[in-house]
């Protein structure tokens, strides 16, 4: 008898068409291998686990309530396998301030940032004179727990104030130190650093569009042309940042190369599976198929993780 595997998809983050596009590319692959059944994560997930009784969940949700330990702390109270890290890794992770805060512990190079606060702090002369000093134009200003670069935006001093306020339903935002350079990407497979991969967006940055809009032709270059001794180093960089975090299964990290150094933004617990995502990009080029990586995911699979 076929094992049976739920996987869930939608949700309710800004990147739930993404999620969906995951989940179906994910069906695909494996369908004929698991008695499998994709389910959003409404407010009937309990008595669904408890209906259907899988033996594994594939999380194919990406940013909140998916990725930030609230739907893994329901998994691991019903005693249900499933992939990807678990509730502290995740939420660490999504966290952008916490998470910098441990690569700066552990020695991990990242861009400066200062918080935000709709509430207390004020965004006038001397508070951008302040950030002009820590930090310098241009800058970045983006949501503390959003993925996908949802609502990032790069600032120069004249639509700094415009920008920041598109962000006021946060409450709180960070503001970071825009490196420039080379985008390069990181894959962790467990305890195998997978590989790198290098992006050349056609838009001002890798943003959103460029993630997963085709038409956005974003170019990606593996292997990239650097030193292996510099691809070593980002590859043991993100593999030092996934354990550091205590991450499981699959990871991706997001770098920028620049002056000879990499600076990591952030980490991603649950990156995509489209056709245009770059894991299973990766995976290809170092002859891992789509559906052997997804069944590793799935096999990999457990709970206390």
């Amino acid at each position: 008898m076929k094992k049976k595997l739920l996987i869930l998809a939608g949700g309710f983050s800004r990147e739930r068409e993404i999620s969906l596009k995951t989940a179906k590319a994910v069906f695909k692959e494996i369908r004929n291998d698991y008695n499998t059944k994709i389910s959003e994560p409404d407010g009937n997930l309990i008595s669904t686990l408890r209906k259907f009784k899988p033996d594994f969940v594939f999380n194919a949700l990406h940013g909140r309530y998916g990725e930030d330990g609230y739907i893994q702390s329901i998994l691991e109270t019903e005693k249900i396998n499933y992939t990807h890290s678990g509730v502290l890794a995740s939420s660490i992770a999504i966290d952008k301030e916490i998470s910098k805060k441990i690569f700066i512990k552990n020695k991990i190079l990242t861009p400066k940032f200062q918080k935000f606060n709709f509430n207390k702090d004020k965004i006038n002369q001397s508070f951008i004179k302040k950030l002009k000093s820590l930090i310098g134009f241009p800058l970045v200003v983006k949501p503390f727990n959003e993925g996908s670069s949802v609502e990032v935006y790069i600032c120069d001093i004249k639509n700094f104030k415009k920008n920041l306020n598109k962000l006021h339903h946060y409450k709180e935002v960070m503001i970071e130190e825009y490196i420039g350079g080379r985008e390069i990407q990181v894959a962790i497979m467990g305890q195998k650093k997978l590989g790198a991969i290098e992006l050349v967006p056609k838009r001002k940055f890798y943003d959103y569009k460029a993630k997963y809009n085709s038409n956005s032709k974003t170019e990606h270059i593996i292997p990239i042309k650097i030193k292996k001794s510099l691809l070593n180093k980002v590859l043991s960089i993100a593999f030092k940042a996934h354990k550091s975090i205590g991450c499981r299964g699959v990871t991706r990290s997001d770098f920028k190369f620049y002056k000879n150094k990499f600076y990591l933004l952030e980490i991603n617990t649950q990156p995509g599976m489209t056709n245009l995502s770059l894991v299973p990009e990766i995976a290809r080029y170092y002859n891992i198929s789509f559906k052997n990586l997804i069944k590793w995911i799935i096999n990999d699979s457990s709970i206390n993780r």
